[in-house]
């Protein structure tokens, strides 16, 4: 059976029938969440906030460089040749409750976030949001474990100065849990990390 979201996506429910009886489910799984990335889950909440205006967040777009165009017609053009250009910030930004608001999402299948996975101007972005009174912070995936943690700003630094310091070079589980907050899979919003972001910086 086929369950459709609000943007036109499906999840798919599949159940076992037993032999003896044809109209009793004897085992129900769940698939809703195969094969779907952390920006799927984001993209879907961020249309869910934007439809209950709760909030306005989107993805920044990946800046290109274009090498090479081909114009076959006056009307159209036809990029031959590209590449991607270094991010200079962030994954997402946005406004909630008149707050500018900024952060990165990530998503690792090990027992440990590599911080190598974060990049040094992604860390300088986020102190200079703090600096100008917005909210950054970082939404981290494990895969494996179906958890995602989110990580304000200020805690993101502290581990990425003492890698710098020649600490260690990754984040256990444990240590986000300590220092952010897990935020559940849900349906509608997916993932409701503005609850959160409301607790942390509004409702404080």
């Amino acid at each position: 059976m086929a369950i459709n979201y609000p943007n036109g996506k499906q999840f798919l429910i599949k159940t076992k029938i037993g032999k003896n009886d044809n109209s009793k489910p004897i085992k129900k799984v769940n698939y809703s969440n195969r094969g779907m990335s952390l920006e799927d889950f984001l993209n879907e909440t961020n249309i869910y906030y934007m439809e209950h205006r709760i909030a306005l967040i989107h993805k920044k777009p990946t800046p290109i460089q274009v090498v090479k165009v081909d114009y076959p017609q006056r009307s159209a053009a036809v990029i031959k040749e590209a590449y991607y250009k270094l991010a200079s910030t962030t994954d997402y930004n946005g406004v909630f409750k008149g707050k500018y608001i900024d952060f990165e999402a990530k998503e690792t299948n090990q027992q440990s976030f590599p911080l190598k996975n974060m990049h040094e101007h992604q860390i300088k972005h986020m102190k200079q949001v703090v600096e100008h009174g917005g909210i950054a912070f970082a939404l981290i995936y494990f895969t494996s474990f179906e958890e995602i943690y989110l990580i304000p700003a200020d805690r993101m630094i502290v581990f990425w100065e003492r890698m710098i310091s020649g600490g260690r070079k990754s984040v256990t589980r444990t240590e986000f849990a300590a220092n952010g907050s897990l935020i559940k899979l849900g349906f509608l919003p997916r993932i409701d990390y503005l609850k959160e972001i409301n607790h942390m910086f509004f409702e404080g």
